[in-house]
């Protein structure tokens, strides 16, 4: 071995022990530095692991909050998690006081426990202020509403109307007769987000369509347990998620330039925002924000609804007849095709006019909305719970959303998919206050419910306008009854490990 080799050696050494000590440093100051919880903080579980905390939280999480909630006399509970402090609630006055307080911080919580989406910036933005809300947050959300409301998506529905068309014809022209819904609904639905929030230059072009996907689910993929507890670690998923975000930056910077230099506009959306003379920066992180708020959970419940329908026929044909006369109030000539008709069926009756579709996704949101809900106490002071427990200041919160939408309290037969739940006369969703968390809540609406609502309908009614018969089948068109099990231990909407594909039979 040469000298210069065993110089390498052992700067390698150095620098791989310095880093380790660096690391346990750090990690001892976040856990250990640390104010003691007040002793009117809900009980702390005795389920954690040395240095790392309740690894359960991630690995298992329903698992974890079912048993903790059990095991605590007030339903009530405090964990760690790599850096964070967590208190888990349940019940309906812990609920109250967690969907209520404005002591209690949305985005604060959300930016350090969900993983998976992209960082946002507080700075280099008109609405930058001190604290998230006001911050890029506001500047995210305004943007969102604008794009949104009025006439915007009014004028984007002829487009939307022709890709959902361009999708089934490929579907329709497919001799198996059997697809994945979970990847051709779900490539569907990142095409119309991607019309809507971002640009038409990616969304008219398949092939870099596609690749942007691929970067998106990249770093959707990032969000390990350790790159949340430890965001500042060197980990291997960092490094991807930079690279994807890299990739889908310099894309969408590209479009952004050859606008500019050719003095070219287009009608979408990210026209509107360079328009408002916003900084490439903020335009970027929003068309990222804004494809994974409109993909993570509308991708898979598109997908999702169809599976449920195509098991139960009693719904499909309930659908069907509501699509077939839908399109004869806009359209009465039944000679021509059922899928011509539609194109004449205007945006209000698109947002309007589908009740049994609308409580058929109802039921597959409180089926597929697995995970939890966050919250940060950033008010300066301890938030009661009850009368012998609080949230301390500077705490994160969590509830399960199993807490209400799997409880049997409220739901008869929690497990099984059943629109008629909704319908007059039962009402389950009213049982209780909060008793259905699907669109966001007063004080946190879900920005793009009016888009999601729109995109599903569009799906449901063309699918089954384009094929008279669907059926739950294997990948060679074997047919089966059995509907993949929800993991509700996955921490949003997500695919089926267990493969499902629809048997269809094109329309005469």
């Amino acid at each position: 071995m040469g000298l210069t080799s065993a110089v390498n050696m052992d700067t390698s050494t150095v620098a791989i022990a310095v880093g380790s000590v660096a690391i346990l440093l750090s990690i001892f100051l976040y856990l250990f530095s640390k104010p003691a919880f007040p002793k009117n903080a809900p009980a702390w579980t005795t389920e954690a692991w040395p240095v790392i905390g309740s690894m359960q939280f991630f690995t298992r999480r329903w698992d974890f909050m079912q048993k903790q909630m059990q095991h605590s006399k007030t339903g009530n509970f405090t964990f760690r998690v790599g850096q964070h402090d967590i208190v888990g609630i349940s019940g309906r006055e812990a609920r109250k006081i967690f969907l209520e307080s404005k002591a209690l911080g949305f985005s604060e919580g959300y930016s350090a426990l969900l993983g998976g989406s992209p960082e946002v910036k507080k700075d280099n933005n008109p609405f930058a202020e001190t604290n998230a809300d006001s911050g890029f947050s506001a500047y995210f959300n305004k943007r969102l509403v604008n794009m949104l409301k009025g006439n915007q998506l009014k004028n984007g529905l002829p487009q939307l109307l022709q890709d959902a068309r361009a999708n089934l014809d490929k579907l329709a022209a497919d001799k198996s007769g059997v697809t994945d819904p979970f990847d051709s609904i779900y490539r569907m639905v990142f095409q119309f987000t991607m019309r809507t929030v971002a640009c038409k230059e990616i969304a008219d072009d398949p092939p870099l369509l596609a690749r942007t996907l691929k970067m998106f689910e990249d770093i959707e993929g990032t969000a390990t347990p350790l790159s949340i507890m430890y965001p500042w670690l060197p980990l291997p998923a960092k490094a991807k998620r930079t690279y994807a975000g890299a990739q889908l930056y310099m894309i969408l910077k590209r479009v952004v330039d050859a606008r500019t230099k050719e003095g070219r506009r287009e009608d979408d959306a990210l026209q509107y925002l360079m328009d408002q003379g916003d900084n490439i920066t903020d335009i970027i992180t929003f068309v990222l924000g804004a494809l994974f708020a409109g993909q993570l959970n509308s991708g898979i419940n598109a997908a999702w609804i169809l599976v449920y329908m195509a098991s139960k026929p009693y719904w499909l044909d309930r659908v069907r007849e509501e699509v077939v006369s839908v399109a004869s109030r806009y359209c009465p000539d039944d000679s021509i095709p059922l899928k011509e008709r539609l194109m004449h069926v205007p945006i209000e009756a698109w947002e309007g006019e589908f009740p049994i579709i609308d409580i058929c996704l109802k039921d597959t949101i409180r089926l597929q909305m697995s995970g939890t809900a966050f919250r940060k106490n950033f008010s300066g002071k301890d938030v009661p719970l009850n009368k012998a427990e609080v949230i301390p200041n500077d705490a994160y919160v969590t509830m399960a959303v199993g807490d209400i939408h799997y409880n049997p309290e409220i739901y008869a037969n929690p497990d099984e998919w059943d629109p008629a739940r909704y319908m007059p006369g039962r009402e389950e969703h009213k049982k209780q206050e909060y008793a259905w968390m699907g669109w966001g809540l007063a004080r946190h609406p879900c920005l793009g419910m009016r888009f999601a609502k729109l995109e599903n309908n569009l799906i449901v009614a063309f699918f089954l306008a384009y094929f008279d018969e669907i059926k739950l089948s294997d990948a060679k068109g074997n047919e089966t009854t059995r509907i993949p099990q929800t993991d509700r231990n996955k921490h949003t909407a997500h695919k089926p490990a267990e493969k499902v594909y629809l048997k269809y039979k094109v329309a005469a």
